[in-house]
């Protein structure tokens, strides 16, 4: 399954530099891979690389800690073989141009159907294995379970527009779309830094990070922002004026757990620890420093004043691709590292994934201002120029947009590099 996921990830920066090249050279790639069939592939990949790696760390983790009950290995077992063949047979259906469902999830509707049922098996092995510990659960042991289950709950409640009532009232329908999928984005949250948790405990050799009061303060307020916070991502739908008022309220609290975390595992790790684990310590402060700029672009965007002009611009894709890329992906790749104990690798498999990590960090800082800066150009034309043509408000755009283009192709670089070296060492040891 680790190695599914980095291919996953693998197809998502290939699919994603194409798209680019497809969305400003249209003329070139429509007789071939026109951008509306990249687009979805991109996009399941990243979405799928995400949830995908997220799994693989939290079964490698609560496996390394405890063997897994016979009758919870089988149902994972069995996730893990519907899970991976269902994706397939989403890209199959893209391949030969056949779409369907929504934003994020545009495979045809009822290949939902196996996607569910291997996730409530995922669910079936992981519980039937929790339940068994009886000794006071760290807090990665919670935030895993709460990710598993509210994954569950709003990959449901995404696919309620299959309902006719849904779709009976656009409003509705896109209401309850937009809702769903910002709370999903918390549910992988809540497993992806539960395994950063889980590490960072492991690394200092201080237990007390994953149980002290602090965190688990934090915990709960990072599940008010799972549950509440999708708030504004419908600031632009006419809803009751209090759900905005109380989204914006607890936007201004975003990230703060996982801030205090990082924090708390700083302040006590030796310094002879951070060098044995130095390539993992690495993602781990990388995904800080992506977390600082993100937070304050999340927190600009949740202000209604200006997500009136920044939804729908380049802005929204630069959070989003800052908190998929540099914050989730590098989580992810310290997490899978440490996994595959490339700390023990030759220093020439080090070196190279060492320069990996330098092209991605620099490359992807490129590539998120030029989206930043997209989008502001597009706002400000949009506003100042409201009798020009979109291809007029779109002209200057398209020229930051090829400096982005260029900057994936040195992301794509860098990310391949770490992703092929990771899959070169799976041999070395024996994991899911």
């Amino acid at each position: 399954m680790v190695a599914f996921s980095l291919i996953l990830l693998l197809t998502t920066v290939v699919a994603g530099v194409i798209a680019s090249w497809a969305f400003l050279y249209p003329e070139n790639f429509n007789t071939v891979i026109p951008f509306q069939q990249l687009r979805p592939i991109h996009v399941s990949a990243a979405l799928f690389w995400i949830i995908t790696g997220a799994v693989s760390c939290l079964l490698y983790y609560s496996q390394e800690m405890k063997k897994l009950h016979p009758a919870g290995q089988k149902m994972t077992a069995t996730y893990v073989a519907l899970w991976i063949n269902t994706i397939l047979v989403i890209f199959i259906f893209y391949s030969i141009k056949q779409f369907g469902g929504r934003e994020y999830w545009e495979f045809p509707p009822w290949l939902s159907i196996p996607i569910l049922i291997s996730w409530l098996l995922l669910m079936a092995g992981y519980f039937t294995y929790w339940v068994r510990i009886k000794e006071k659960k760290s807090l990665y042991w919670i935030m895993w379970a709460t990710g598993i289950l509210f994954f569950c709950i709003t990959f449901i409640e995404q696919n309620l527009w299959q309902i006719n009532w849904f779709r009976q009232s656009y409003l509705r329908e896109v209401t309850v779309q937009w809702k769903a999928n910002g709370s999903m984005v918390g549910a992988w949250n809540q497993m992806i830094y539960g395994s950063s948790l889980y590490l960072m405990a492991k690394i200092s050799g201080d237990e007390t990070i994953a149980q002290n009061r602090t965190v688990r303060f934090f915990y709960f307020l990072s599940l008010t922002n799972l549950m509440f916070n999708w708030g504004h991502h419908i600031y632009n739908v006419p809803t009751a004026g209090w759900v905005r008022h109380v989204s914006y309220l607890i936007s201004m609290t975003e990230w703060l757990f996982f801030i205090s975390m990082i924090r708390s595992f700083k302040n006590k790790l030796e310094e002879t620890r951070r060098l044995k684990h130095l390539l993992t310590y690495r993602f781990i402060i990388a995904s800080e420093l992506w977390l600082f700029l993100n937070l304050i672009l999340a927190l600009m965007m949740s202000i209604p004043a200006i997500n009136r002009y920044t939804h729908g611009t380049h802005i929204t894709v630069a959070h989003a691709m800052g908190t998929t890329i540099g914050i989730n992906t590098m989580i992810l790749l310290g997490a899978i590292g440490h996994m595959l104990k490339v700390e023990e690798l030759g220093k020439k498999h080090q070196r190279i994934i060492t320069r990996g990590f330098y092209i991605t960090q620099v490359s992807l800082l490129v590539f998120w201002i030029c989206l930043v800066v997209a989008g502001i150009e597009k706002a400000y034309r949009t506003e100042i120029m409201p009798a020009a043509s979109f291809q007029q408000i779109m002209m200057p755009v398209i020229t930051v947009l090829k400096v982005f283009a260029l900057s994936g192709i040195a992301l794509l670089t860098g990310i391949s590099t770490i992703a092929i070296a990771y899959l070169s060492s799976l041999k070395r040891i024996r994991i899911l």
